[in-house]
């Protein structure tokens, strides 16, 4: 049986998996803790690394007082980054259009910063459906923003297919009960993006 049969809605997680986000990312984060007395170096970032932020505040022991305070000098620094592509998003998600496929984007990130990067890469108008962090009361892994993406397309999870790079994504996913595709990047949560086995797993876009 061919499972990609009836596939015709690909969403896709942002960060990490479009987005080369990555060292904009450890760059903000080290830069405004640093501003709380706190040194955050790579070995230790990529220990204690999680989607969820305030884990880490955590793990590092940064008092709950300070968290909004610390998200809002992350922004700062990160605001200063100019994040491209991962490479081959340009063209799988031409290839992608081509075949006229429906797109979307299920992301963590914030509304105001992932529209902003669309519209830097040049993406204004690719994505049928963008649901941010801020447009649900559960994040990854439930599956709120999956189920809130395609209903706003009216679309079946039968029908569509979910690609991230860490195993949240893949969880969401399954949680879904869309097909998923699992394609490491270079956040620390990658390395064990296999071992949540998603239904395909590829080296890169170009590859999907």
């Amino acid at each position: 049986m061919n499972r990609w049969q009836g596939i015709d809605t690909f969403l896709f997680d942002w960060d990490g998996t479009l987005a080369d986000t990555a060292q904009p990312v450890y760059d903000a984060f080290r830069k405004s803790l640093r501003e709380f007395g706190i040194p955050l170096d790579l070995q230790t970032y990529e220990r204690i690394y999680s989607t969820n932020w305030y884990r880490m505040y955590e793990e590092l022991r940064l008092p709950q007082k300070h968290w909004k305070e610390a998200d809002s000098l992350w922004l700062h620094h990160y605001s200063n980054g100019a994040p491209g592509l991962m490479p081959g998003a340009e063209t799988a998600l031409g290839e992608f259009a081509r075949r006229n496929c429906t797109l979307g984007i299920v992301t963590r990130g914030s509304r105001d910063r992932i529209l902003e990067e669309i519209g830097r890469s040049g993406l204004n108008g690719a994505f049928a459906v963008v649901i941010c962090g801020d447009d649900v009361v559960h994040g990854k892994p439930h599956p709120e923003g999956l189920e809130a993406a395609l209903n706003r397309i009216g679309r079946k999870a039968s029908s569509c297919c979910y690609t991230g790079d860490s195993p949240e994504d893949i969880e969401m996913g399954r949680r879904g009960l869309v097909l998923t595709v699992g394609i490491p990047g270079p956040y620390p949560s990658s390395r064990n993006l296999a071992a949540s086995r998603p239904d395909f797993l590829f080296d890169s876009l170009d590859q999907f």
